[in-house]
């Protein structure tokens, strides 16, 4: 089962994604910024992060940063989802490091294709 970690602030979406993995069999933690999300990662390891870019405390950028600094963690596929979509935003995302990068509202098919995309790829340094 692959173990996802969730960082989203939005009580719903998060539930909703969850819920959403859940049903399509996938392992859940979540987390509701930055720097609890980096503390579930010391304490998981999960398979895959999902992180929106816009939160309190912590924002993505700053938990992907982070992540880069440890070798263990910056092999764990991580996808962005934000509200914002403009072209040079998903860009900047992508060129942090970040595997994909969702725009929110996204469809189901959309989410299972990108983690498969990430799980199947995987990170090569």
């Amino acid at each position: 089962m692959v173990q996802t970690l969730i960082i989203e602030d939005d009580t719903d979406i998060r539930a909703n994604t969850a819920e959403l993995l859940e049903l399509e069999g996938y392992g859940l933690t979540s987390a509701t910024n930055g720097r609890t999300g980096l503390e579930q990662i010391a304490m998981l390891m999960p398979d895959l992060i999902l992180c929106d870019l816009g939160m309190p405390e912590m924002d993505g950028f700053l938990v992907l940063a982070h992540l880069a600094k440890n070798l263990e963690w910056k092999r764990i596929p991580f996808i962005f989802f934000s509200a914002k979509s403009e072209k040079m935003e998903v860009q900047q995302g992508l060129d942090v490091g970040a595997d994909d990068y969702l725009v929110k509202p996204f469809e189901l098919p959309d989410l299972l294709g990108a983690i498969q995309r990430c799980l199947l790829k995987g990170k090569i340094f």
